[in-house]
């Protein structure tokens, strides 16, 4: 299913392209900002299975995007330059964000000199738990089981199921039907229970597997301090916060942000929510962000900004730059709206 998603979203993008439709478009879905999204950014892999590739970009595609921007004379802002040009309503100029979730190493040695070349800011929104060491990156924890197994049995749905992984097609539909249903499992407690249970079982190191991947709190201090870097907040453990009791949500929101803010000396204005989509920040998070004192919050709901964004500081929407789609020909698609658009059925905010 979720390769015919991908080939569909393609598809779509390839036909706005091709159409001439994202530049008709523009004027009227381009908006007044763009939220770019980004997880990892570093050179390609050469792994059959890949999962995850999605959440990863190379640095190459990057650059393109950024040289872009500029070609449209776009101005590439701080998150707080944004809160300040969406509060003000000040949109003689077009501007676009690029943000990162979780704080991941790559960030720092293969996003930063590229940001660099272009003089552009980027906020990195960290997970506490991540820098911390202890966290839990469950997502890549699965792709590491799948990927040394032959098969695997998991108790879906309460009953025993045993999954062929032997292949890379294989092991792609295993992991797509196993992540759809541990984020359907009830509680956060659940989800990582399953998840432990299949580390122990196929003699995966989970708890090894932030500190390999994420900077830690020394590495996030050297970090920060370049000029161009900001960092947010992105909860203690990641997780999903509508599933979450409102005192445990708020906990998450204002723990994270004060460990990070005395871990690095510095405030904590932003904030990401993890996952980010609807059935893992809605109404009651958005309004436990502004109550905390976040002034902007993003999800990963799609859409570019608008004036009517400033009303809604802590639901804005973001646009992906997705390892699936890295062709340069799409760049004016992802810039235009046109395709966000589509996908929302051409409403402007979603933050319902």
């Amino acid at each position: 299913m979720k390769q015919l998603r991908n080939a569909v979203i393609r598809a779509g993008m390839e036909a706005l392209y091709f159409s001439g439709a994202h530049v008709l478009l523009r004027p009227i879905f381009g908006g007044v900002g763009t939220i770019f999204m980004l997880h990892h950014v570093r050179p390609p892999r050469s792994d059959a299975f890949q999962p995850n590739r999605h959440l990863e970009v190379e640095p190459d595609f990057l650059r393109r995007m950024l040289a872009h921007l500029r070609a449209l004379d776009v101005d590439v802002v701080s998150m707080d330059e944004a809160h300040r040009r969406l509060t003000e309503r000040n949109f003689s100029r077009r501007f676009a964000c690029f943000t990162l979730d979780d704080g991941y190493r790559d960030n720092r040695d293969y996003a930063l000199p590229v940001m660099r070349e272009f003089d552009a800011p980027l906020i990195v929104y960290v997970a506490s738990d991540f820098a911390e060491g202890c966290g839990r990156l469950w997502w890549i924890a699965l792709e590491r089981v799948i990927a040394a197994a032959s098969a695997i049995e998991v108790p879906i749905d309460g009953a025993m199921t045993r999954l062929d992984t032997a292949t890379a097609p294989a092991k792609q539909a295993a992991f797509n039907r196993m992540h759809t249903w541990l984020r359907s499992l009830p509680g956060e407690a659940e989800m990582q229970d399953a998840i432990a249970t299949l580390c122990t079982r196929h003699g995966v190191d989970q708890t090894g597997i932030a500190r390999e991947l994420c900077m830690s709190w020394d590495e996030l201090r050297a970090f920060a301090d370049d000029p161009l870097v900001t960092i947010g907040a992105h909860t203690i453990t990641h997780c999903n916060l509508a599933k979450q009791s409102e005192t445990i949500a708020a906990f998450e929101l204002a723990t994270s942000r004060a460990r990070i803010e005395d871990a690095l000396q510095r405030p904590v204005l932003h904030l990401a929510y993890p996952y980010g989509d609807r059935i893992a920040a809605g109404q009651r998070e958005f309004a436990l962000a502004k109550k905390i004192g976040f002034r902007t919050a993003v999800t990963t709901r799609p859409g570019m900004l608008f004036p009517e964004s400033a009303d809604h500081m802590t639901a804005l929407q973001r646009v992906s730059l997705n390892g699936h789609y890295q062709q340069p020909r799409l760049l004016p698609v992802l810039t235009s709206g046109a395709a966000t658009a589509v996908w929302n059925g051409f409403r402007r905010v979603d933050a319902a």
